[in-house]
Parts: C-alpha cells; sequence; structure tokens
C-alpha cells in the first residue's frame, strides 16, 4: 500500500521540475516534488563552499527566464534583476563592453566595430524572437483533424509565426534562410574584424554544446541563447534564491516538496504509471511522473522493458557530451583589472580573445584532452550581493573541458583545469593568484554525477538542429509524453532545451493538462 498520493509526482527539485510543480498546483492538481540532495536548485542553486563562504555551485546567470513563467506563478516582482554588461577582456587592454546592442571600449572610446555589431545584434534579436514563439509551447504535431482544439491552436500559432515571418520582409526572411544553420564564425568575421568583440560572441555560440564556432548550427545555438532578449542577469539573492523562490511558489500553490531521498523506481502496471518508490522505501500512487532528470535515465527507472527497442536505440545514440567544468574560487579580497570601474568589475567577464582562439579552444576536446587557453565566463557576485562572511567568489564556467580526459581524472589534470583558467584571468588581473583561498572545481564528469545530467551536459543533450523541436530529446518523444502512459519529461533534455528558462517544465506541465491524463 502506498504512503502517500497525488495526482502527479515530479521527479527533480531543479528550477524546471520546480516550475512544472507550480504551474500544476496552480491549476489545482496535487502534486508532490521528489529531490534527491537536501536543497533545491540541481544545477541553479547556490552552496556553501566552506567557512560559511556561499557560492553558486554550477549556473551563476540567467539569460532567458520567461517573463511568463514568472508572472504566472506569482513570482515577477522577487525575479527581477538588473542586466549586467558584458566585458571581453582584451590581452592589450582594450576590454571591450557589451551592454544590449551597444558596443564599446570600457575606456568609453567608441569601438570600431560598433555599428557592425549593432546591426547583427538587432538582426539577430529579431529571429530569436521568432524562435522563440516556438519555444514557449510544445512543439507542432498537427495529429488531430480539422475539429480537434489542440490541432486548431497549434494551426493557430505556426499561422502567426508564419504572419511574423513574412512581415520580416524578403530581404530579412531570405537572410533568416540562409544563417539558421550555418556557423558563427563565418557570420561573425563577415560583419566584423576578429578580436574580442568577434571572440565573445562566437563563445556565446558554443556555449554549453561539444562544438566550436566553425561547427554547423552555431548560429542556431547563438540565436537561442538571444530568445528573451539575450541579456545575462544575476537574480538577487544569487541563483540559490530564484530556485528558493520558486520552490515557496510551488508550495503556496499546494504542492509538497521532499528533499534528501531520490526515485528508484517509476511503477508501471498495465502499461500505465501507478506510481513511484523512493530511495527510503516509501512509495507514492500517482497517474503521472513528470521527470526532469536525464531521458535515458527516466526510461531506466520506468524500466527499458516498457518501451520499443528502437526509441532504447536513440535514447542510447543521443549526444550529450559534456563539455563545461565549473570553478568557484574564495577570494581574501576582489582582483583589479585595470581599465574597469567598480560596475563593470561586478559585470560578466569573458575570456575570449578572438573567435580563432574560441575555435583553438574547442579542438584539445575533441581529442578527449585538456587545453591551456578554454573559453572562460566569470562573474563574481559577491560584489553585487556581499558575503556576510567578507570574502569574495569568482564564479568560472570553464567551456570545453573534456568529460573525460585520456587517462580519466586525477589531481593532475584537476590542477591543469584550474591553472589554465587561473593562467588566463592572471593576464588581466595579476593579483589574482595571491588573492585565492579555496578552489572547488567541478569537471563534466562530476557534474554528472552528482545531478544525473547525460554526460555531464549542461543542456542534458546538444543543442544541435538533429536534436530540437520534435526531436528533442529523440523522434517520437518530442512532446514531453514518453512512451509510458502518464509518465512525461519535464527537464533539460525535453524542448526547448537548456539554460535557466523554465520553459520544459511549464511546457510539460500545460501539456500534461492537455493530454486529460489527471
Amino acid at each position: 500500500m502506498s504512503d502517500l498520493s497525488f495526482d502527479a509526482v515530479v521527479i527533480g527539485g531543479g528550477h524546471n521540475g520546480l516550475v512544472a510543480a507550480g504551474t500544476l498546483a496552480r491549476a489545482g492538481k496535487s502534486v508532490c516534488v521528489i529531490e534527491q540532495s537536501d536543497h533545491l536548485g540541481g544545477m541553479a542553486s547556490s552552496v556553501d563552499l566552506g567557512d560559511g563562504v556561499v557560492g553558486p555551485l554550477m549556473a551563476h546567470l540567467v539569460f532567458n527566464m520567461d517573463d511568463k513563467i514568472a508572472k504566472e506563478l506569482g513570482l515577477r516582482d522577487s525575479l527581477q534583476s538588473d542586466p549586467l554588461p558584458s566585458i571581453s577582456l582584451a590581452p592589450d587592454g582594450w576590454h571591450v563592453v557589451m551592454e544590449g546592442r551597444v558596443a564599446r571600449f570600457a575606456n568609453g572610446r567608441p569601438h570600431p566595430d560598433a555599428n557592425a555589431y549593432r546591426d547583427l545584434h538587432d538582426r539577430l534579436l529579431r529571429y530569436a524572437a521568432l524562435l522563440s514563439q516556438l519555444a514557449d509551447r510544445s512543439p507542432p504535431q498537427f495529429s488531430g483533424g480539422l475539429s480537434d482544439l489542440s490541432t486548431l491552436r497549434e494551426l493557430a500559432a505556426m499561422a502567426k509565426l508564419g504572419i511574423d515571418m513574412k512581415r520580416l520582409g524578403k530581404a530579412d526572411l531570405r537572410e533568416f534562410l540562409r544563417v539558421i544553420l550555418s556557423n558563427a564564425y563565418d557570420l561573425v568575421l563577415d560583419e566584423m574584424s576578429d578580436g574580442p568583440l568577434a571572440g565573445a560572441i562566437c563563445a556565446d555560440a558554443v556555449r554549453g554544446n561539444f562544438v566550436g564556432p566553425r561547427s554547423p548550427g552555431t548560429v542556431f545555438t547563438l540565436m537561442y541563447r538571444m530568445g528573451a532578449g539575450g541579456v545575462p542577469r544575476l537574480p538577487k539573492g544569487g541563483m540559490g534564491q530564484l530556485s528558493q523562490a520558486l520552490g515557496r511558489a510551488a508550495e503556496a500553490a499546494g504542492a509538497k516538496i521532499i528533499t534528501g531521498t531520490g526515485v528508484s523506481d517509476i511503477e508501471v502496471k498495465d502499461d500505465v504509471i501507478t506510481g513511484v518508490t523512493l530511495s527510503d522505501g516509501r512509495q507514492i500512487a500517482t497517474r503521472a511522473v513528470l521527470s526532469s532528470t536525464g531521458p535515458m535515465c527516466t526510461a531506466q527507472l520506468a524500466g527499458v522493458e516498457n518501451f520499443d527497442v528502437e526509441a532504447v536505440r536513440r535514447l542510447r545514440n543521443m549526444r550529450a557530451k559534456g563539455t563545461v567544468a565549473k570553478l568557484n574560487l574564495v577570494l581574501r579580497d576582489v582582483p583589479r583589472i585595470d581599465g574597469l570601474d567598480d560596475r563593470l568589475m561586478a559585470g560578466r567577464l569573458l575570456v575570449a580573445p578572438s573567435a580563432e582562439a574560441v575555435e583553438q579552444s574547442f579542438n584539445p576536446a575533441k581529442y578527449g584532452e585538456i587545453g591551456p587557453r578554454p573559453v572562460l565566463e566569470a562573474v563574481i557576485p559577491t560584489l553585487s550581493e556581499p558575503d556576510q562572511s567578507g570574502a569574495h567568489v569568482m564564479s568560472i564556467t570553464i567551456q570545453h573541458v573534456p568529460h573525460t580526459p585520456d587517462g580519466g581524472w586525477d589531481m593532475v589534470g584537476r590542477e591543469r583545469v584550474i591553472a589554465s583558467a587561473v593562467d588566463q584571468l592572471e593576464m588581466h588581473m595579476p593579483d589574482l593568484g595571491s588573492q585565492i583561498t579555496q578552489a572547488h572545481l567541478l569537471t563534466p564528469a562530476d557534474i554528472e554525477a552528482a545531478t544525473g545530467a547525460p554526460g555531464g551536459h549542461w543542456h542534458h543533450a546538444e543543442m544541435g538542429i538533429d536534436q530540437i523541436l520534435n526531436l528533442r530529446p529523440i523522434n517520437g518523444a518530442g512532446r514531453y509524453a514518453f512512451a509510458v502512459p502518464g509518465l512525461y519529461l519535464c527537464g533539460a533534455g525535453a524542448h526547448p532545451g537548456g539554460d535557466v528558462t523554465g520553459r520544459p517544465g511549464r511546457n510539460s506541465a500545460k501539456q500534461l493538462l492537455q493530454d486529460g491524463v489527471i
């Protein structure tokens, strides 16, 4: 006999799982969230780094959190924060500042490619707005007849998309179709000279994926990053507060949250979901399970025997090779960068000196090697939200770190990754090394072990053109329903993919309600 009973159980208390739970609870459904760790947030959480110093575990910025989700969950005020400037650090000291469509040098002088950057930014933003329409709902299917309400809704949405595409005009529409499958390297260097500005754009085109800027489809991933404006934000109180706010919103709507235990089995009887068994042995009866963990892990929890052979083959062949490591440095004091004032020091700091440098960063990772000059994104969140300990934290994502280098991860390999990041940053802040008191590194393999993210991939699967829309995570499972009636995906491995957006969670919950499972 089950210990508890709910309309739906959500596996994983990351931001997508919490958004799914809040959406269902506000629709009047009884919901239970199961989180195996002792805190909410998953990759978007804050942790104690020692001596009372708190820092972001993995994700440290929000790019595409949907205002619609914040409004629906009653969190618009608590999730508001000011945009951060992005600063692409230059070896010669001519650091480039990007704020929206404006690019300039940090010393206030105009950048020679400012007009080209503005035109490219505006053009990509228009294209990204088209793609964003597809991200706000389940991928189109058109399986019903013209009398089917859901089919009519999908047709109306696609008609609006078609009208908006037509409104672009012939020249813009032709350009959109030309570049969407192309590579960021050529697109950017066709518009401007190579350097820190071009490098910053190319770095955003590859961030989180196992690609370089010359890889086909990286213009699409750049547009995806710009889907809600492409503006980086640091949530008030840090990433952990964002997750806590989502958790409070779900609980306020009636959801129950259980932490400190995971799900060991998804129970299936007569080809339908009947419940889940927790790691501590408790059983929960339910008619629906929404899983924010990886697609293959979800299939294993439900039993691969409940999936057809072709679906399992496709799941095993999903491209999900993690390539981002996370480094938290605890600092005695804030290191200085010549030419940056306090406001810019609190912004998003990029080490991507050129488009060519971003491509060279990718090359070693292709062969399972640790490269000497990876692309970096760093923020010092304690400049915006001072830590009670008085110390400072520098949060760094290191792009193009292999999941498992040749010979595996040992202390020497870990020290090489840390040294490569610190060495590059010390080119711009010479006093950094003397300020470090602690260094905490998570490799892609560590991230996979800690979160269950397939391959340690931040997006749970590559954001390639063959793994989006109806093909995400695989063909036949693109609308969240996952083989077994009542089983749904609600994590980054589902449409529209990764980043801290909440869209997979919201879309999955909406689809579950539309399907009438509960």
